[in-house]
């Protein structure tokens, strides 16, 4: 699968004998990819009557990125924000703009989006190879979890004394690091977090994507963790999208019908 050649990124006319780029994916020059961990896309599709679906389309995209080493993650989405929803991870991010080019010509709008990278918190820096490995390279969707909620957040900063996260000393933002994820940790088996990072490449700074057994799971989890010394004083959130994951030719069925 190719990149899309809009605005920007058309190219010149191969000069004579020059090899042409492969037809199913970027040349190996154009792999964009980060130096440790995966490209993250959240994308929020909405479908209009006025423009059918192409189901089969968007299921082919979503086995072509697979097949070229990208997770697919998709879910229905409640309320008026989306239809369907994808978390697209993997490590080349062509790949992952080849993904959104083709549901978009499947017909599906996306109606918001969001860019992070995976990440270990610097404040994590010794946990285990295996902690480390499932930060950066996740496995999901996770089994038995078919309730999803998506939202971006930052660290509050300001005049105010007290309230600027990024004046505090690295020792005392640790341990309110730590605290928080104490809390989070009561949660275990209920919800898995994904934590991915947005600095420099979206409006916000983090974005998390919360996998619960039930929804009240989700809710519940929020509203503790909002009482944690770094939430309350220090957390900025965005808008949530909530959704149910399951397989795309459901998710697509229930949702286009």
């Amino acid at each position: 699968m190719t990149p899309e050649r809009g605005t920007g990124g058309a190219r010149l006319p191969e000069p004579d004998g020059a090899a042409s780029p492969a037809p199913d994916g970027p040349a190996p020059d154009e792999v964009v990819s980060p130096s440790v961990g995966w490209g993250v896309l959240h994308l929020f599709c909405t479908a209009r009557a006025a423009r059918p679906v192409d189901v089969e389309a968007v299921i082919a995209a979503a086995k072509d990125a697979e097949a070229a080493g990208v997770q697919v993650v998709s879910f229905a989405v409640l309320g008026h924000k989306a239809d369907v929803g994808f978390m697209v991870l993997g490590p080349d991010l062509w790949r992952l703009r080849a993904f959104q080019s083709a549901v978009q010509a499947a017909g599906l709008d996306v109606a918001d989006s969001y860019v992070s990278l995976t990440e270990v918190s610097e404040y994590a820096a010794g946990v285990s190879d295996a902690m480390r490995e499932a930060r950066l390279h996740p496995r999901l969707p996770p089994e038995g979890k078919p309730a999803i909620c998506f939202y971006p957040m930052s660290k509050r900063r300001g005049d105010v004394a007290g309230s600027n996260w990024y004046s505090l000393p690295y020792d005392e933002r640790k341990e309110l690091m730590y605290g928080h994820g104490a809390v989070g940790r009561t949660f275990a088996g209920r919800i898995l977090q994904v934590i991915t990072g947005s600095a420099g490449l979206d409006d916000w700074e983090w974005g998390v994507t919360l996998f619960g057994v039930h929804p009240d799971d989700l809710k519940e989890c929020v509203y503790v963790m909002r009482f944690d010394e770094g939430s309350a004083r220090f957390g900025e959130f965005g808008p949530f999208v909530t959704g149910m994951v399951a397989p795309l030719d459901v998710v697509l069925h229930r949702v286009l019908g």
